[in-house]
């Protein structure tokens, strides 16, 4: 179970949420915990792409300093996309 997280809206867009929630069939607690999960998530994901292509990017410069392949398996070329379940 997580923790309570108290917020402040206006009056105006917390009557826009509770809408939104609504049409979705959640509460609104779960409707902002959905969105806010989504945006950690997104963010997450473009991170991990991000270190991966720059990890790709330099291998030969990281062989190079540091001798050898201290991380076997990586992939040759950067990811197109990050996976789903990306960290």
């Amino acid at each position: 179970m997580g923790k309570q997280t108290n917020i402040r809206l206006d009056d105006d867009v917390r009557a826009a949420a509770e809408d939104r929630a609504k049409r979705r069939g959640l509460s609104l607690q779960g409707y902002v915990a959905d969105l806010i999960e989504a945006d950690v998530n997104q963010s997450r994901a473009a991170f991990m792409a991000g270190a991966a292509s720059f990890l790709a990017a330099y291998t030969d410069e990281f062989d190079a300093e540091l001798g050898e392949d201290r991380y076997p398996g990586l992939p040759d070329k950067p990811a197109e996309t990050a996976p789903k379940d990306a960290a």
